[in-house]
């Protein structure tokens, strides 16, 4: 079991830049895959990126360029660096942990981009 807390949302203006934070309880090296969601009220909680123990990243064709994920295994902790925001991405953001066992997420962190 891992449990994961998030922090780094907030309030930024278009065009602006904000760095996620997704601390872990445990190490995080061997859990298969980390990820960012996003969900707003009504919709589907979307992927927006994910790095694999080995890695490798993959990004939401929507979030291509504007963002990067990156993990730091000493510190247990996963980041979403996000860049030339726009209102649209104003979302609760949501850490994944996705194991062997199951699917762990944290509790979100808000962001909102106004125009």
């Amino acid at each position: 079991q891992v449990q994961l807390v998030e922090s780094g949302g907030g309030l930024v203006q278009a065009g602006g830049s904000l760095r996620l934070s997704c601390a872990a309880s445990r190490n995080i090296f061997s859990i298969n895959v980390m990820g960012w969601y996003r969900q707003v009220p009504g919709k589907q909680r979307e992927l927006v990126a994910s790095i694999t123990a080995g890695g490798r990243t993959s990004y939401a064709e929507s979030m291509k360029g504007r963002v990067s994920i990156s993990r730091d295994d000493a510190r247990n902790t996963v980041y979403l660096q996000m860049s030339s925001l726009k209102p649209e991405d104003t979302a609760v953001y949501y850490c994944c942990a996705t194991t062997v066992i199951s699917n762990y997420w944290g509790q979100g962190t808000q962001v909102t981009v106004s125009s």
